[in-house]
Protein backbone atom coordinates (compact mmCIF):
# COMPACT_ATOMS: atom_id res chain seq x y z
CA UNK A 1 0.00 0.00 0.00
CA UNK A 2 1.15 3.73 -0.67
CA UNK A 3 0.85 5.80 1.93
CA UNK A 4 -0.34 9.94 0.78
CA UNK A 5 1.03 13.35 1.45
CA UNK A 6 -1.70 14.33 4.74
CA UNK A 7 -1.76 17.78 5.00
CA UNK A 8 -4.63 17.45 7.12
CA UNK A 9 -5.08 20.28 10.13
CA UNK A 10 -5.70 17.66 12.97
CA UNK A 11 -6.10 14.82 13.24
CA UNK A 12 -2.63 15.26 11.29
CA UNK A 13 -0.70 12.78 9.87
CA UNK A 14 1.58 10.45 12.22
CA UNK A 15 5.43 9.61 11.60
CA UNK A 16 5.10 6.21 8.79
CA UNK A 17 8.58 4.75 11.35
CA UNK A 18 5.90 4.79 14.46
CA UNK A 19 3.12 3.54 12.98
CA UNK A 20 4.94 0.45 11.54
CA UNK A 21 6.30 0.15 15.35
CA UNK A 22 2.69 0.82 16.94
CA UNK A 23 1.59 -1.86 14.29
CA UNK A 24 3.94 -4.41 14.97
CA UNK A 25 3.61 -3.90 18.78
CA UNK A 26 -0.43 -3.80 18.28
CA UNK A 27 -1.47 -7.47 19.14
CA UNK A 28 1.83 -8.27 21.75
CA UNK A 29 3.57 -5.57 22.99
CA UNK A 30 7.38 -6.30 24.03
CA UNK A 31 6.12 -9.92 24.12
CA UNK A 32 3.63 -9.91 27.21
CA UNK A 33 1.04 -11.35 24.91
CA UNK A 34 -1.18 -8.72 25.29
CA UNK A 35 -1.42 -5.09 23.00
CA UNK A 36 -0.23 -2.28 25.65
CA UNK A 37 -4.81 -0.85 24.91
CA UNK A 38 -5.68 -3.94 26.81
CA UNK A 39 -3.02 -3.38 29.51
CA UNK A 40 -4.01 -1.74 33.37
CA UNK A 41 -2.79 1.29 33.12
CA UNK A 42 -1.60 0.71 36.72
CA UNK A 43 0.55 -2.38 35.43
CA UNK A 44 4.37 -1.30 35.88
CA UNK A 45 4.97 -2.24 32.16
CA UNK A 46 2.80 0.69 31.32
CA UNK A 47 3.77 3.02 34.36
CA UNK A 48 7.20 2.64 32.19
CA UNK A 49 5.82 3.72 29.16
CA UNK A 50 4.10 6.82 30.61
CA UNK A 51 7.34 7.86 32.76
CA UNK A 52 9.83 7.50 29.63
CA UNK A 53 7.17 9.67 27.37
CA UNK A 54 6.78 12.12 30.44
CA UNK A 55 11.19 11.80 30.54
CA UNK A 56 10.87 12.47 26.36
CA UNK A 57 8.99 15.13 26.26
CA UNK A 58 11.16 17.32 29.04
CA UNK A 59 14.04 16.03 27.13
CA UNK A 60 13.04 17.74 24.01
CA UNK A 61 11.17 20.68 25.61
CA UNK A 62 13.45 21.01 28.71
CA UNK A 63 10.80 21.38 30.47
CA UNK A 64 12.40 22.86 34.11
CA UNK A 65 11.98 20.49 37.61
CA UNK A 66 9.50 22.90 39.04
CA UNK A 67 6.66 21.77 36.06
CA UNK A 68 4.84 19.34 36.36
CA UNK A 69 3.10 17.33 32.83
CA UNK A 70 0.09 16.47 32.82
CA UNK A 71 -1.77 13.56 30.52
CA UNK A 72 -5.19 14.23 30.82
CA UNK A 73 -8.40 14.51 28.26
CA UNK A 74 -11.25 16.67 26.75
CA UNK A 75 -8.60 18.26 24.16
CA UNK A 76 -7.57 21.10 24.52
CA UNK A 77 -10.91 22.82 24.37
CA UNK A 78 -11.36 21.29 27.75
CA UNK A 79 -8.45 23.51 29.28
CA UNK A 80 -10.87 26.72 28.14
CA UNK A 81 -12.59 26.02 31.15
CA UNK A 82 -10.26 24.15 33.30
CA UNK A 83 -7.52 27.37 32.84
CA UNK A 84 -9.84 29.88 34.33
CA UNK A 85 -11.64 27.81 37.15
CA UNK A 86 -7.71 26.72 38.37
CA UNK A 87 -6.02 30.25 37.75
CA UNK A 88 -8.61 32.95 38.24
CA UNK A 89 -7.30 32.72 42.12
CA UNK A 90 -8.76 35.64 43.88
CA UNK A 91 -8.47 38.42 41.54
CA UNK A 92 -11.04 36.57 39.41
CA UNK A 93 -9.39 38.48 36.26
CA UNK A 94 -7.72 37.47 33.37
CA UNK A 95 -6.31 39.05 29.93
CA UNK A 96 -7.00 37.58 27.23
CA UNK A 97 -5.38 38.32 23.08
CA UNK A 98 -7.49 37.81 20.65
CA UNK A 99 -6.13 36.44 17.61
CA UNK A 100 -8.37 34.22 15.99
CA UNK A 101 -11.04 30.93 15.98
CA UNK A 102 -9.04 29.19 18.78
CA UNK A 103 -8.51 32.29 20.81
CA UNK A 104 -11.69 33.72 20.79
CA UNK A 105 -13.45 30.34 21.56
CA UNK A 106 -10.90 30.43 24.76
CA UNK A 107 -12.00 33.65 25.60
CA UNK A 108 -15.70 32.63 25.60
CA UNK A 109 -15.57 30.13 27.49
CA UNK A 110 -13.61 31.84 30.15
CA UNK A 111 -16.11 34.48 30.68
CA UNK A 112 -18.60 32.10 31.88
CA UNK A 113 -16.16 32.07 34.87
CA UNK A 114 -14.43 35.71 35.86
CA UNK A 115 -13.71 39.08 34.49
CA UNK A 116 -12.03 38.33 31.05
CA UNK A 117 -10.36 41.94 29.69
CA UNK A 118 -9.24 41.28 25.83
CA UNK A 119 -5.97 42.86 25.97
CA UNK A 120 -5.87 42.89 22.11
CA UNK A 121 -7.43 41.69 19.15
CA UNK A 122 -6.74 41.79 15.09
CA UNK A 123 -10.17 41.13 14.24
CA UNK A 124 -9.97 44.07 12.66
CA UNK A 125 -7.74 42.75 10.11
CA UNK A 126 -9.66 39.70 9.97
CA UNK A 127 -6.91 38.24 12.17
CA UNK A 128 -4.12 38.65 9.81
CA UNK A 129 -2.01 39.54 11.72
CA UNK A 130 -0.86 39.05 15.84
CA UNK A 131 -0.39 42.58 18.15
CA UNK A 132 2.72 44.22 19.14
CA UNK A 133 3.95 44.24 22.29
CA UNK A 134 3.38 48.03 22.56
CA UNK A 135 -0.06 47.35 21.70
CA UNK A 136 -1.55 44.79 24.41
CA UNK A 137 -2.98 46.48 26.93
CA UNK A 138 -3.09 44.30 30.21
CA UNK A 139 -3.89 44.87 33.73
CA UNK A 140 -2.38 44.78 36.86
CA UNK A 141 -3.48 41.45 39.55
CA UNK A 142 -4.83 39.19 36.49
CA UNK A 143 -4.43 35.55 37.48
CA UNK A 144 -2.89 34.84 34.05
CA UNK A 145 -2.46 36.34 30.73
CA UNK A 146 -3.65 33.83 27.68
CA UNK A 147 -2.86 33.94 23.85
CA UNK A 148 -2.64 31.35 20.94
CA UNK A 149 0.74 31.37 19.63
CA UNK A 150 -0.11 29.67 16.27
CA UNK A 151 -4.07 30.22 15.55
CA UNK A 152 -4.42 26.88 13.57
CA UNK A 153 -7.08 28.24 10.91
CA UNK A 154 -5.90 31.21 10.04
CA UNK A 155 -2.03 30.55 9.90
CA UNK A 156 -1.07 33.55 12.18
CA UNK A 157 1.72 33.17 14.82
CA UNK A 158 3.37 35.44 17.00
CA UNK A 159 7.09 36.35 16.54
CA UNK A 160 7.64 36.87 19.90
CA UNK A 161 6.38 35.38 23.22
CA UNK A 162 4.42 38.61 24.93
CA UNK A 163 5.86 39.84 27.95
CA UNK A 164 3.67 39.99 31.38
CA UNK A 165 3.71 40.32 35.13
CA UNK A 166 1.11 37.74 35.72
CA UNK A 167 1.76 33.70 34.21
CA UNK A 168 1.81 33.62 30.83
CA UNK A 169 -0.52 30.83 29.25
CA UNK A 170 -0.47 29.77 26.09
CA UNK A 171 -2.23 27.23 23.53
CA UNK A 172 0.39 25.62 22.13
CA UNK A 173 -1.69 22.92 20.31
CA UNK A 174 -0.89 23.29 16.71
CA UNK A 175 3.35 24.61 17.62
CA UNK A 176 4.54 22.71 20.05
CA UNK A 177 7.60 20.81 19.22
CA UNK A 178 8.24 22.15 16.05
CA UNK A 179 10.56 24.55 17.35
CA UNK A 180 12.41 25.51 20.63
CA UNK A 181 10.30 27.36 23.46
CA UNK A 182 11.72 28.67 27.00
CA UNK A 183 9.03 26.69 29.03
CA UNK A 184 10.46 28.47 31.62
CA UNK A 185 8.54 32.27 30.37
CA UNK A 186 5.20 30.55 30.79
CA UNK A 187 3.09 29.45 33.53
CA UNK A 188 0.83 26.81 31.78
CA UNK A 189 1.94 25.15 28.16
CA UNK A 190 -1.34 23.12 26.84
CA UNK A 191 -1.54 21.55 23.81
CA UNK A 192 -4.04 18.78 21.95
CA UNK A 193 -1.98 16.08 20.78
CA UNK A 194 -3.41 15.00 17.60
CA UNK A 195 -0.97 17.73 15.53
CA UNK A 196 1.91 17.53 16.38
CA UNK A 197 2.19 15.22 19.31
CA UNK A 198 0.38 11.61 18.31
CA UNK A 199 -3.54 10.58 17.89
CA UNK A 200 -6.71 12.40 19.00
CA UNK A 201 -7.62 11.57 22.56
CA UNK A 202 -4.91 13.15 24.61
CA UNK A 203 -3.71 15.98 26.23
CA UNK A 204 -1.20 17.50 27.29
CA UNK A 205 -0.43 20.54 30.06
CA UNK A 206 2.66 21.78 31.41
CA UNK A 207 2.23 23.48 34.65
CA UNK A 208 4.73 25.87 36.84
CA UNK A 209 4.26 24.05 40.58
CA UNK A 210 3.21 27.51 42.36
CA UNK A 211 0.01 27.45 40.30
CA UNK A 212 -1.67 24.28 41.46
CA UNK A 213 -3.83 24.31 43.97
CA UNK A 214 -5.99 27.20 43.57
CA UNK A 215 -8.96 25.59 41.88
CA UNK A 216 -12.51 27.31 42.25
CA UNK A 217 -14.60 25.80 45.26
CA UNK A 218 -17.15 23.63 44.43
CA UNK A 219 -15.54 22.28 41.33
CA UNK A 220 -15.80 18.94 39.77
CA UNK A 221 -12.50 16.41 40.87
CA UNK A 222 -11.65 15.82 37.11
CA UNK A 223 -11.01 19.73 36.76
CA UNK A 224 -8.58 19.84 39.48
CA UNK A 225 -5.02 20.14 37.83
CA UNK A 226 -3.24 19.74 41.50
CA UNK A 227 -5.36 16.47 41.90
CA UNK A 228 -4.19 15.01 38.17
CA UNK A 229 -0.69 16.26 39.11
CA UNK A 230 -0.83 14.46 42.58
CA UNK A 231 -2.15 10.94 40.68
CA UNK A 232 0.46 11.05 38.11
CA UNK A 233 -2.10 11.82 35.68
CA UNK A 234 -3.92 8.68 36.73
CA UNK A 235 -6.97 9.92 38.68
CA UNK A 236 -8.75 8.12 36.75
CA UNK A 237 -7.93 5.93 33.67
CA UNK A 238 -5.94 7.69 30.74
CA UNK A 239 -5.98 7.62 27.30
CA UNK A 240 -3.03 4.67 27.44
CA UNK A 241 -3.27 4.40 23.89
CA UNK A 242 -2.98 7.56 22.81
CA UNK A 243 0.07 7.93 25.52
CA UNK A 244 1.97 5.36 24.38
CA UNK A 245 1.73 6.20 20.41
CA UNK A 246 2.78 10.12 21.61
CA UNK A 247 5.82 8.47 23.42
CA UNK A 248 6.86 6.44 20.20
CA UNK A 249 6.27 10.08 18.26
CA UNK A 250 8.55 11.91 21.33
CA UNK A 251 11.43 9.21 20.83
CA UNK A 252 11.02 9.21 16.91
CA UNK A 253 11.66 13.00 17.19
CA UNK A 254 14.82 12.63 19.56
CA UNK A 255 16.13 10.24 16.36
CA UNK A 256 15.32 12.84 14.05
CA UNK A 257 17.73 15.83 15.89
CA UNK A 258 15.69 16.77 18.64
CA UNK A 259 13.22 19.82 18.34
CA UNK A 260 16.38 22.03 17.16
CA UNK A 261 16.62 19.45 13.96
CA UNK A 262 13.20 19.47 12.86
CA UNK A 263 12.34 23.46 13.59
CA UNK A 264 15.37 23.57 11.04
CA UNK A 265 13.56 21.58 8.54
CA UNK A 266 9.63 22.93 9.70
CA UNK A 267 11.36 26.58 8.28
CA UNK A 268 12.60 24.90 5.19
CA UNK A 269 9.58 23.70 4.20
CA UNK A 270 7.55 26.81 5.05
CA UNK A 271 9.82 29.03 3.26
CA UNK A 272 9.50 27.21 0.00
CA UNK A 273 5.70 26.99 0.42
CA UNK A 274 5.60 30.85 0.79
CA UNK A 275 8.19 31.41 -1.42
CA UNK A 276 6.27 29.58 -4.42
CA UNK A 277 2.61 31.43 -3.02
CA UNK A 278 4.12 34.97 -3.03
CA UNK A 279 5.78 34.52 -6.76
CA UNK A 280 2.95 33.29 -8.14
CA UNK A 281 -0.27 35.72 -9.25
CA UNK A 282 -2.64 32.72 -9.03
CA UNK A 283 -2.56 31.90 -5.74
CA UNK A 284 -1.78 34.05 -2.34
CA UNK A 285 -1.61 34.31 1.76
CA UNK A 286 -3.35 36.92 3.61
CA UNK A 287 -1.47 36.68 6.72
CA UNK A 288 1.17 39.45 7.64
CA UNK A 289 4.37 37.99 6.50
CA UNK A 290 6.47 37.86 10.10
CA UNK A 291 3.23 36.70 11.73
CA UNK A 292 2.97 33.37 9.13
CA UNK A 293 2.84 30.38 10.89
CA UNK A 294 5.51 27.59 10.05
CA UNK A 295 2.73 25.05 10.58
CA UNK A 296 -0.24 25.73 8.93
CA UNK A 297 -0.58 27.79 5.71
CA UNK A 298 -3.74 29.08 4.45
CA UNK A 299 -3.72 29.84 0.89
CA UNK A 300 -6.38 31.23 -1.75
CA UNK A 301 -7.05 30.72 -5.44
CA UNK A 302 -7.30 33.53 -7.70
CA UNK A 303 -10.55 32.59 -8.70
CA UNK A 304 -12.43 30.68 -6.01
CA UNK A 305 -14.60 28.82 -8.22
CA UNK A 306 -11.69 26.45 -9.16
CA UNK A 307 -11.21 25.13 -5.54
CA UNK A 308 -13.02 22.37 -6.07
CA UNK A 309 -11.31 21.13 -8.98
CA UNK A 310 -8.14 21.60 -6.89
CA UNK A 311 -9.16 19.69 -4.20
CA UNK A 312 -10.52 17.26 -6.13
CA UNK A 313 -6.87 16.76 -8.44
CA UNK A 314 -4.71 17.25 -5.21
CA UNK A 315 -6.95 14.54 -4.29
CA UNK A 316 -6.30 12.15 -7.11
CA UNK A 317 -2.17 13.21 -6.97
CA UNK A 318 -2.28 11.92 -3.54
CA UNK A 319 -2.23 15.26 -1.43
CA UNK A 320 -4.87 14.94 1.36
CA UNK A 321 -7.25 17.39 3.18
CA UNK A 322 -6.20 20.81 1.70
CA UNK A 323 -9.67 22.01 2.16
CA UNK A 324 -9.44 25.34 4.54
CA UNK A 325 -11.44 25.13 7.24
CA UNK A 326 -14.90 25.49 7.01
CA UNK A 327 -15.19 29.12 8.76
CA UNK A 328 -12.61 30.79 6.64
CA UNK A 329 -13.20 28.67 3.10
CA UNK A 330 -9.65 28.33 0.34
CA UNK A 331 -7.03 25.84 1.05
CA UNK A 332 -5.13 25.21 4.04
CA UNK A 333 -1.56 22.89 3.85
CA UNK A 334 -0.71 22.10 7.36
CA UNK A 335 2.58 20.87 7.61
CA UNK A 336 3.52 19.55 11.07
CA UNK A 337 6.73 17.59 12.11
CA UNK A 338 5.25 14.24 10.49
CA UNK A 339 4.88 15.91 7.18
CA UNK A 340 8.04 15.22 5.30
CA UNK A 341 10.00 18.15 3.16
CA UNK A 342 8.89 15.43 -0.46
CA UNK A 343 5.56 16.65 0.12
CA UNK A 344 5.81 19.97 0.28
CA UNK A 345 7.91 19.34 -2.81
CA UNK A 346 4.69 17.60 -4.55
CA UNK A 347 2.37 19.77 -3.30
CA UNK A 348 4.75 22.90 -4.81
CA UNK A 349 4.90 20.92 -8.03
CA UNK A 350 0.72 20.07 -8.79
CA UNK A 351 0.00 23.94 -7.69
CA UNK A 352 2.44 24.97 -10.44
CA UNK A 353 0.68 22.40 -12.96
CA UNK A 354 -2.48 23.64 -11.65
CA UNK A 355 -2.08 27.31 -12.41
CA UNK A 356 -0.23 26.23 -15.90
CA UNK A 357 -3.65 24.75 -16.85
CA UNK A 358 -5.92 27.21 -15.11
CA UNK A 359 -4.11 30.47 -14.71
Amino acid sequence: MTRKFNFSAGPAGLPDEVLAQAQAELLDWHSKGLSIMEMSHRSKEFVSVAEQAEQDLRDLMAIPENYKVLFLQGGATSQFSMLPINLLGTSGKADYIHTGVWSGKAIKEAQRFGDIHIAASTEHNNFFSAPAQSELQLREGVGYVHYAPNETIGGVAFDYIPETDAPLVADYSSSILSEPVDVSKFGVIYAGAQKNIGPAGLTLVIIREDLLGQVMPDMPSMYDYKLHADNGSMLNTPPTFGWYLSGLVFQWLKQQGGVEAIAEVNRRKAAKLYSFIDASGFYANPVAINNRSIMNVPFTLADSALDKAFLAQADDAGLLNLKGHRSVGGMRASIYNAVPEAAVDALIDFMAQFERQNG
